[in-house]
């Protein structure tokens, strides 16, 4: 009898856990999509990257998505801080967040609709950018294995940088702060990976894994290795797990 009632509690607690996370999801994710803001981001996005990808096409007579794949990250260095800024700095300065834990709503709850509304919008992004696959299906014969591979690496690495976003808007109810410290934070992981040819052995080793480069590289080359999957995760994790802690700290 104790075990049926245990098993029954188990199994609501973890419906109203996503109920929680999907309307926050719902929430966040309805302000992506009401705000001018997302809108031109999204234009300027499709603007940059279709130069990238026509440029090699029409002047080198080259059909590939390396342009693409090689431009997106640093795009994203300064979208993703933009789009992450307001989650909850807004919420800070306006003092919803405190109505927000008045609910029967966990801290954690908030965080993941929060990252995960973050996280399908910055997917309906990259899915724009499927025409351009498309258009080397098309007129020729590309590695279908490698693009699903760039995909990959490209969604993982939007994933990482939104969980810094969050982390750092977590920090501050300053939106602009918020963004410079995502932004740098960001940087941070892309650079270290280009300058490890400056450091001697172990020092080398250490940056080129904490660094993005060298785990996105091997993605993107079509070799999805579990250790830069996890590697990802591993960042993603430890961002999240920050801004929680952040978030207890402050309440």
């Amino acid at each position: 009898m104790m075990k049926k009632y245990l098993d029954l509690l188990v199994k609501y607690y973890n419906t109203l856990i996503s109920r929680n996370v999907v309307a926050m999801i719902k929430k966040e994710i309805s302000g992506y999509f009401y705000s001018l803001i997302a809108y031109i981001i999204l234009v300027v996005f499709l603007f940059i990257i279709g130069y990238f990808f026509a440029a090699p096409l029409f002047i080198m007579n080259s059909a590939t998505l390396r342009g693409v794949v090689d431009i997106i990250p640093l795009i994203m260095l300064f979208i993703i801080p933009a789009l992450t800024m307001r989650l909850y700095s807004e919420e800070i300065k306006s003092g919803t967040i405190e109505i927000l834990y008045t609910q029967p709503v966990y801290d954690y709850e908030i965080l993941f609709g929060k990252y995960f509304s973050a996280v399908l919008f910055y997917s309906v992004i990259l899915a724009t950018t499927l025409i351009f696959p498309l258009i080397l299906i098309l007129i020729g014969s590309p590695d279908i294995g490698q693009i699903v591979a760039q995909y990959i690496g490209l969604f993982f690495t939007g994933a990482m940088f939104i969980s810094v976003g969050i982390f750092s808007s977590v920090l501050t109810k300053n939106q602009v702060i918020s963004y410079l410290i995502s932004f740098l934070i960001c940087f941070a992981f892309f650079m270290i990976g280009k300058i490890v040819i400056f450091f001697p052995g172990i020092i080398s080793d250490v940056l080129g894994f904490i660094g993005l480069d060298s785990h996105y590289s091997n993605i993107t080359r079509g070799v999805v290795d579990t250790r830069d999957l996890i590697y990802f995760i591993s960042i993603i994790s430890l961002f999240l797990y920050s801004a929680l802690a952040s978030l207890r700290a402050k309440r």
